[in-house]
C-alpha cells in the first residue's frame, strides 16, 4: 500500500463529495492550496497535525483517510 497515494485519493474523494474547491478547502484547514494539491497527488508527505486539520475540516474520523478501497 502506498499510504501517500491512499491518503491523497481519500482526501480528494471526501473534498469533492462535499463540493469544496481546493482553494476553499485550504482556507478551511489554514493551509496553502498548492499544499492540498500536492497531498492529493501524493507529491508531498504530511504531518500528523495536518492530517488532523484535514479530517476536522472534512468532519470525518481521521482513520477514514487511511482506508484503502478495494478496486
Amino acid at each position: 500500500m502506498d499510504i501517500l497515494k491512499v491518503f491523497g485519493e481519500n482526501l480528494r474523494k471526501y473534498r469533492i463529495n462535499r463540493g469544496i474547491s481546493q482553494e476553499k478547502f485550504a482556507e478551511m484547514c489554514d493551509l496553502h492550496r498548492t499544499y492540498i494539491s500536492d497531498v492529493e497527488r501524493a507529491q508531498r508527505s504530511i504531518s500528523l497535525g495536518n492530517v488532523q486539520r484535514i479530517a476536522d475540516a472534512l468532519e470525518i474520523e481521521t482513520y477514514k483517510l487511511f482506508l484503502e478501497e478495494d478496486l
